[in-house]
Order: C-alpha cells, then sequence, then structure tokens
C-alpha cells in the first residue's frame, strides 16, 4: 500500500487552554450617492439592509468552519455591529467573541464580508447602470482592525 500524503491539515489545538477572545474585522462597501441617499432615509425596496446584515452576519459567523474547511468549529458568545453611512460608502465593523482554544479572525472576516454582500444585494437594483453593470460599486478593505485575548476560562463546580 502507498503512504499517502498529507497536503493539508488542521491545527492541533488540544493541549491550548479555553481563552475569552475577541475579534474586530471592518470593510468598506462604495455606493453611488443616490444609493445612499436611500439608505439614509430609509426607502430600500427590499427593507432594513443593516438588519438583515447583521442578521446574515451571525449566521456567516457560525458556520465560519463550513466555508474554510481548515478553520475549527468555535462556539459564538457575542457579536457587536457598527454600521456606518459615509458620502460614498457604507462601513462596517464586526467584533465576534468566543471562549475556546483559538481565535475568531476567520468569524469576523467572513461576518464583515456577509453583511457587506447582504447590504449590496438589498441595492443592487440602485446600483446598475443602464448596462445592468456595477461600475462603482465594490468591497474593499476588509479586513482586522483588533485582536484581544482575556485569561483562561475556570471550570467552575456546580454541586454544593
Amino acid at each position: 500500500m502507498k503512504d499517502s500524503v498529507t497536503r493539508f491539515k488542521m491545527a492541533d489545538i488540544s493541549a491550548k487552554p479555553e481563552i475569552v477572545r475577541t475579534v474586530t474585522a471592518s470593510g468598506r462597501l462604495a455606493l453611488s450617492p443616490d444609493t445612499i441617499r436611500r439608505l439614509a432615509g430609509g426607502k430600500i425596496e427590499k427593507g432594513d439592509p443593516f438588519s438583515a446584515g447583521e442578521l446574515a452576519a451571525i449566521a456567516a459567523a457560525k458556520n465560519t468552519s463550513q466555508i474554510l474547511p481548515l478553520c475549527h468549529q468555535v462556539p459564538i458568545d457575542l457579536m457587536h455591529f457598527k454600521a456606518n453611512l459615509g458620502e460614498h460608502d457604507v462601513v462596517v465593523e464586526v467584533s465576534v467573541t468566543s471562549t475556546a482554544k483559538t481565535g475568531v479572525e476567520m468569524e469576523a472576516l467572513v461576518a464583515v464580508s456577509v453583511y457587506l454582500l447582504t447590504v449590496w444585494d438589498m441595492t443592487k437594483m440602485y446600483e446598475k447602470d443602464t448596462r445592468g453593470q456595477y461600475p462603482g460599486t465594490t468591497i474593499v478593505d476588509i479586513r482586522v482592525i483588533r485582536k484581544e485575548k482575556g485569561a483562561a476560562r475556570r471550570k467552575v463546580n456546580t454541586r454544593a
């Protein structure tokens, strides 16, 4: 029998302690001034893109290990969202907190990406040019802006 060659492997985190970890990621969606005005006035035909973006981001973060094959499945303890409208863009920050043996960078990055894609999906009807293209609509600058690590979680004896 021929020896198999492992080309990929998950990182071994079995000896690591569970630690509270928070990662904040951000990204930007460039939109036309007309679409920005519609967002500011709550005049998006499909509904509220920011609420939908938050729900989509939560689902995406929880399912990151299903999307990225070498990513560990981690429990999501908490998520915070911040969205700001600029003159030509929407800037989103997502913070993801988990008590786990590994970080949540990928969960935060996936959450930001899906949040912005949701806003784009809900506003795309206003972004198309006469040929049905999106000449100025872009998602850019997706990155981790902050990582924090806390203390190891202590097991609490709940029996008297």
